[in-house]
């Protein structure tokens, strides 16, 4: 009886001198052991390595395809006059029933909003399948994108725009491509008719949390729209 007790009492002294060093080092292990999965025979450079470590940290797997990921992270690190930490992902790859608004803090390795956003009424139905920078084109484009100031208009609380890609999303500005809240991209609109609602062209987040997302990556973060655009995927300068 003796013995039993004094092992419990030792368990409990270890667990409070070193259980802080414990977890640190069962965090290190974890993380090695991820790196350590990363096929060796493959050609993997480092940045693919890191790369692959940072889609895991975002918890990304089967929220965003890794390829847009990795294209996301090229722009982000290629745009030198940013201001944030914060780099957004829009993915009209997907559908508009599928949550496709990715909001992630590069500096915590934290996916902080995760959420639908609709797309250009001329863009397609419910998958954006056209883009276009031209005036009055009610499209969606992609490319991207630094956050300017937030201000009140048409649309309420929005978020100006300024696209970073000639020939695809430089006339964002002129357009009035703007986040900005609807209530047609919230989930009861989707429960009510399978979908979201479409915009002139702009990506519109639920009312609902509009002003968070907006007071959270206002003043140049970096803004990625995706879509299925092959000419934007073999021009941009940025995705490579």
């Amino acid at each position: 009886m003796k013995k039993i007790l004094l092992s419990f009492l030792l368990i409990s002294v270890l667990n409070n001198v070193y259980g802080e060093n414990l977890q640190i080092q069962n965090n290190f292990n974890n993380e090695n052991l991820f790196l350590n999965s990363i096929p060796k025979n493959i050609g993997i450079n480092s940045n693919e390595s890191k790369y692959f470590f940072l889609y895991n940290s975002f918890d990304l797997k089967e929220k965003l395809d890794y390829r847009i990921f990795k294209m996301a992270l090229n722009g982000y690190y290629k745009i030198q006059n940013k201001k944030t930490n914060y780099l957004i992902i829009t993915d009209y790859s997907k559908i508009s029933s599928e949550k496709r608004f990715f909001i992630l803090n590069m500096e915590t390795l934290k996916l902080e909003d995760y959420t639908y956003v609709a797309h250009g009424k001329n863009s397609g139905a419910d998958l954006a399948v056209s883009f276009s920078n031209k005036l009055n084109s009610y499209k969606s484009s992609v490319g991207f994108y630094l956050t300017g100031k937030p201000y009140n208009g048409r649309y309420g609380y929005s978020l100006k725009l300024y696209g970073l890609e000639e020939g695809y999303n430089s006339n964002a500005f002129k357009r009035g491509v703007v986040i900005h809240g609807a209530s047609a991209s919230e989930p009861n609109y989707i429960n009510k008719f399978g979908f979201l609602g479409r915009t002139e062209g702009c990506p519109a987040v639920p009312k609902s949390i509009n002003k968070k997302i907006i007071d959270k990556i206002k003043n140049g973060s970096v803004l990625f729209i995706y879509g299925n655009d092959t000419k934007y995927l073999r021009d941009s300068k940025f995705i490579k």
